[in-house]
């Protein structure tokens, strides 16, 4: 019986049958938590520190959870889009995805360093808060979802 591949999100080719395992069903469950888990704190954020500082606590908190929170998220997307490429050419992309990141964190730094229409405080304390909870969430959906271990459909020379 030959299986039929279909692409899955971000054109990832995945199995469509219900034989096969699917290896990517835990990257997609850490980006859907991970989603959630950004768009939670950002309205809880903004909420919370908008009582505390007005519209510069807004804008902390929504700058600090995309700050944050694409820093993350970004990996992630990243690792799900290249889930059948070749370990080499894995480690390459992430590498070079990692060091895009930086640039894009350092020059999002630099440019909002003399502004002063956001709170500094709640930027700070959101990115950590997004850092932190972004990767718990998403860990906890991988650690969570089940996935076989084995391919049921036999292969090679055993194979009857």
């Amino acid at each position: 019986m030959a299986r039929h591949r279909a692409p899955g999100i971000l054109g990832v080719v995945r199995n469509s049958d219900s034989t096969g395992p699917d290896q990517v069903a835990a990257l997609r469950a850490a980006l859907r938590h991970g989603v959630l888990g950004l768009l939670v704190l950002a309205v809880g954020a903004s909420v919370i520190a908008g009582l505390m500082q007005g519209t510069p606590g807004v804008w902390g908190a929504l700058l600090g959870a995309a700050v944050g929170g694409g820093f993350v998220l970004f990996t992630a997307v990243v690792v799900l889009a290249t889930a059948n490429a070749e370990p080499t050419t894995l480690a390459g992309i992430l590498l070079g995805s990692w060091l895009l990141k930086l640039v894009l964190a350092i020059i999002v730094m630099v440019v909002l360093r003399g502004m002063d229409f956001y709170s500094r405080g709640t930027f700070v304390a959101v990115i950590a808060l997004a850092v932190v909870g972004l990767l718990t969430a998403e860990t906890r959906a991988v650690l969570r979802t089940n996935v076989a271990y084995v391919d049921p459909l036999p292969s090679g020379p055993m194979q009857q």
